[in-house]
């Protein structure tokens, strides 16, 4: 679902009048410093601002109605962790951050990043409803690869959150993000979609190999990590991952994981015990520039240059050759290296996908069908992720 900016049914022009007019009572009152503005003057100024304010209280109205509705779907998880490897645990920390109630089969999940509980043993893992209740997962399933983690809860009545159906954002989205910064459960802080596709972002000791971010001004700090990024439709755009910071704290770049790409792993998780990825079977040329593409002739594109390619791998079974650059993938336009291999993972298996590349001058369109990457994800019910 695409969402849109709440739209007011009264022209912009007419805070202006209102505006100016205060400012007039203002210089008054500041050229004649014995003389008052009139009562009567003072009273049309009041009654022009409280028609304006109502555009502003009718967004603040959607705002209460979203936080009304999807707190109850948020949960505070406190994870107590073990510092240094399994079986060598020193001193104990205790971490702060979120999570959203998702259901899947039939059965209820907490969705949430994997840093928030990495390092802590279930019985560590303390999972607080809006409510007040307090459980601890039955099972947790990690991808390090994308910083997703689903806890499957025990039995019991919950409210799964809505999210929206293909995750897609546009910058200038209005959004609420709800968190535990610095332990403070169920918090609500609210922003607009500053960008889409960040990526080849350094995110603190973990690597996370494959990132689609979405940008937010909305305020993120330590502790929101896991909660939802929600529109004003109410539906679930993300998973509030990671902020941009020299000082700790939120410093207006905050990142979400997509929420299409987050049920899409955590899907995976559940019912295979792992994430079923593709393989392209190609090294990608990092000497690659943009400023080469404007040479080429691709002003309007990036893309991603060719350099090896893997024998009997699905690029060469597709005809891809060695100095290709693969300008889109799935019908998706690429933007560099990273992209490309982010598009890979998220594609399907075993099914026709139109990849558009440059050769020789020329644009043509290939067929790639992806088979699966041999590469296990870690799957944990009563051990370390």
């Amino acid at each position: 679902m695409i969402s849109h900016p709440c739209r007011t049914t009264r022209p912009f022009r007419s805070f202006v009048p209102a505006s100016l007019f205060c400012l007039s009572l203002v210089a008054g009152a500041v050229g004649q410093e014995s003389a008052l503005p009139r009562e009567a003057d003072v009273d049309r100024a009041f009654a022009d601002l409280e028609r304006e304010a109502e555009y502003f209280d009718a967004r603040a109205r959607i705002v209460k109605s979203i936080v009304a509705l999807c707190r109850p779907s948020v949960v505070h998880i406190k994870a107590i962790k073990g510092e240094g490897p399994p079986g060598r645990r020193g001193r104990t920390v205790e971490e702060a951050g979120a999570g959203v109630i998702i259901r899947h089969r039939d059965v209820d999940y907490v969705l949430t990043n994997r840093h928030v509980i990495k390092h802590a043993d279930l019985a560590q893992v303390h999972l607080y409803t809006f409510d007040g209740r307090h459980a601890n997962p039955v099972a947790i399933w990690t991808d390090s690869d994308t910083d997703i983690a689903v806890m499957r809860l025990p039995e019991g009545d919950y409210l799964p959150a809505r999210c929206a159906d293909d995750g897609s954002v546009e910058v200038g989205d209005d959004v609420v993000a709800i968190g535990s910064p610095f332990g403070l459960s169920h918090s609500v802080t609210r922003g607009i979609v500053s960008a889409t596709g960040r990526r080849d972002l350094q995110l603190g000791e973990d690597s996370v190999r494959f990132q689609d971010f979405i940008q937010t001004d909305a305020a993120i700090n330590p502790g929101n990590s896991g909660g939802p990024l929600i529109n004003l439709r109410g539906r679930v755009v993300g998973i509030n991952t990671a902020i941009a910071s020299n000082s700790g704290g939120n410093d207006g770049i905050g990142f979400a994981i997509p929420i299409d790409m987050a049920l899409a792993i955590a899907k995976d998780l559940v019912d295979r015990g792992r994430v079923t990825r593709g393989v392209l079977g190609v090294t990608l040329d990092a000497s690659y520039t943009p400023d080469q593409a404007k040479r080429l002739g691709l002003p309007n594109y990036f893309g991603a240059r060719v350099s090896q390619i893997s024998p009997s791998s699905a690029a060469d079974q597709a005809g891809i050759a060695v100095g290709d650059i693969i300008l889109s993938f799935g019908g998706t336009a690429i933007q560099n290296d990273s992209h490309l291999v982010t598009e890979v993972s998220r594609a399907p298996l075993k099914r026709p996908i139109d990849v558009e590349l440059f050769r020789e001058g020329r644009r043509r369109t290939l067929r790639v069908t992806l088979e699966e990457r041999d590469e296990p994800t870690l799957t944990r019910t009563a051990v370390n992720p």
